[in-house]
């Protein structure tokens, strides 16, 4: 796994390397091969994700898979909360343990979310975050096969966030098995949002893109909503939009982690 990650990252890069347009939106500058990678990602999405999410979705009750999406977000508490402490953020830190703490040992195992039932609030947080905190920028935007959207910064944060995931802690059989049912929970909850994307965008890959851009900027400058000043380089949300929403309206479902 860690290997065809960093082949990815190589083969994005060297690709992107000899990709130009005449007028590339600066955000977005290799997007030739962008396009390319995002129409092989929805071919793959098509032959296999899409109907394996659709089988899940609907065979699955849904008692049981809120409790499969309770349990990896309840892993990845531990290292959102990391990342708080990272970004000297130590009351989102607190309460990132204290959910995993009431969730693991009165939630099955995190099967329950017993935690937000007493009101204590998740703070997502990744280490691209942490590094766009502290002031690196974004770089170029960049599609990963099989990962999707990304951006330089977050692509190369993506080996210590697979690290610091407790997921990577299990044992390599149960490990695979859990990314697999990861990733088809994950795109199971996205079922609608893609239904309403392929209906509502006349450009779907400049609507995906700017979504991406703008929701992670509004992640990582969500300390401080008032400031004007952005560090993480993306342009100013256009009128009409919400950046505590992520500037472009989409519709929200369940993340990746």
């Amino acid at each position: 796994m860690r290997s065809l990650k960093f082949a990815i990252v190589i083969a994005a890069l060297l690709l992107a390397g000899c990709a130009s347009v005449p007028n590339p939106n600066p955000r977005d500058p290799w997007e030739p091969m962008n396009r390319k990678v995002s129409e092989l990602n929805e071919h793959v999405d098509a032959i296999v994700l899409k109907p394996v999410a659709t089988l899940y979705r609907e065979k699955v009750p849904p008692l049981v898979r809120t409790g499969v999406s309770n349990f990896f977000g309840n892993l990845g508490d531990v290292w959102s909360a990391v990342n708080s402490v990272l970004q000297l953020n130590v009351p989102n830190a607190a309460e990132n343990i204290m959910r995993f703490g009431v969730n693991t040992f009165f939630g099955l195992g995190g099967i329950l979310d017993i935690a937000s039932e007493v009101n204590i609030e998740r703070h997502k947080e990744d280490f691209g975050q942490t590094l766009g905190r502290w002031g690196v920028p974004p770089g170029p935007y960049i599609v990963l096969p099989l990962l999707g959207p990304s951006t330089l910064r977050d692509t190369l944060a993506l080996g210590a966030d697979r690290y610091g995931n407790l997921l990577h802690r299990f044992d390599e059989d149960w490990r695979t098995s859990l990314y697999t049912l990861r990733a088809v929970d994950q795109r199971a909850n996205l079922l609608r949002v893609t239904s309403v994307l392929e209906d509502a965008a006349l450009d779907k890959y400049s609507f995906v893109r700017d979504a991406h851009l703008q929701r992670r900027r509004a992640e990582i400058m969500e300390r401080d909503k008032k400031s004007d000043d952005s560090t993480d380089g993306a342009e100013p949300p256009t009128p009409g939009t919400d950046p505590a929403k992520g500037g472009t309206v989409l519709p929200t479902a369940p993340p990746r982690r």
